[in-house]
């Protein structure tokens, strides 16, 4: 329940971020995490990017395009041009794959790649608004996870002290109990 709430106050959040931009919400919401941290590779954009040109699966490398554009304002005319130059190889690569799919009779695996070529098409034109928003977005994000990182470390401190505190209490009774026997044995 907790995490659904959560969930909830993140959509709201990239909501507001995107005002009354439904398109913009609309593609958002199906390209940005929650943890960018956990989710977005660590390998460097080339390599990504590289991978892709073999593999024909570009989303790595422009979630890391995204994510960097995001964390590097001063590059962000440099990142515009990476987005939309991995979008028409992305759409490219889905429309392959929509093909595929249509000639095997999987229309709602056709549909939804079909949602996923308007959705770079629109990437392609707007990439400067979709940074700005993951900007903000990804921002707040990080705020998030680096004051969730910091309590969960004050809770592995206070459970690791409560620990200690027990065992220090442990070793005082078994003393105690211990010259309670030699005083009995006197």
């Amino acid at each position: 329940m907790w995490k659904e709430k959560e969930e909830k106050k993140e959509e709201i959040s990239l909501k507001e971020l995107c005002g009354d931009d439904a398109k913009l919400y609309d593609c958002l919401s199906n390209c940005l995490y929650l943890n960018p941290l956990a989710a977005i590779s660590k390998k460097d954009l080339d390599i990504l990017t590289e991978e892709a040109e073999k593999s024909g699966n570009f989303r790595p490398a422009m979630d890391k395009a995204i994510f960097e554009a995001a964390q590097n304002a001063g590059e962000r005319e440099r990142y515009i041009k990476v987005i939309q130059n991995l979008a028409p190889k992305t759409i490219h690569a889905l429309e392959q794959e929509k093909e595929k799919v249509e000639k095997e009779g999987l229309t709602d695996q056709a549909a939804s790649l079909g949602r996923r070529i308007e959705y770079q098409k629109f990437m392609s034109e707007r990439a400067e608004d979709i940074i700005n928003v993951a900007s903000k977005f990804y921002n707040e994000k990080l705020v998030e996870l680096g004051e969730n990182g910091r309590r969960e470390a004050r809770e592995k401190g206070r459970q690791k002290g409560e620990r200690e505190e027990r065992s220090i209490g442990e070793l005082e009774k078994a003393g105690r109990e211990a010259r309670k026997k030699k005083r009995r044995g006197n």
